[in-house]
């Protein structure tokens, strides 16, 4: 047997190993299959399915903040934000108090002019669902959001202002989706 007959020998081996090793991953995604349980869709056709109508169970209650504030704003951004899913005009089964404080925070400061070229803009959200039938909490969480934004200048004092205006509105879908994807688990995992 010459160096290429050694060569090929090396090959059908090599084929040999890539082939089980497909045949492995194959296995255990056929294994790990029926697991998957989809959180959104019709329970018609996965009866596991049905988060949505579960979500339309859940009242937002109006987000106490001081009137006329930037954070009352950002409140209503959020607020807007769950009813798209929870809004119906169904019976409520569930209460969602939310609670909302924002820090702003200087990241980059310019070492000429001592002016913030760069800041984030947080919120923090405490939230509770509160089961209507038994008036009992289900479950208290807390979210928060973190987005940086930049001040371009004194002289474009405009755009930084439109900048911190778009630094609440992401932090607030943020804090939507944070908040949707708990009630998620809970009405999934029970938890």
């Amino acid at each position: 047997m010459g160096v290429r007959g050694m060569r090929l020998g090396s090959e059908i081996i090599a084929n040999k190993r890539a082939t089980v090793r497909l045949g492995i991953a194959f296995s255990l995604a056929l294994l790990t299959a029926g697991c998957f349980q989809p959180l959104y869709g019709d329970p018609k056709v996965v009866p596991t399915a049905g988060l949505d109508e579960k979500l339309r169970t859940v009242e937002v209650l109006p987000i106490n903040l001081p009137i006329g504030t930037r954070l009352s704003r950002v409140g209503v951004e959020v607020r807007s934000a769950l009813l798209t899913d929870t809004s119906s005009a169904g019976t409520k089964r569930y209460q969602l108090n939310i609670m909302l404080t924002a820090t702003q925070q200087q990241v980059i400061v310019d070492i000429n002019t001592a002016r913030p070229d760069v800041q984030n803009y947080g919120i923090d959200a405490v939230y509770t669902l509160t089961d209507l039938e038994t008036k009992k909490p289900a479950f208290q969480a807390s979210t928060f959001a973190r987005v940086s934004y930049d001040i371009p200048g004194q002289q474009q004092r405009f755009a930084g202002e439109r900048g911190l205006r778009d630094a609440e509105d992401r932090a607030a879908q943020m804090i939507a989706d944070n908040i949707r994807s708990r009630l998620a688990s809970f009405f999934v995992a029970g938890t």
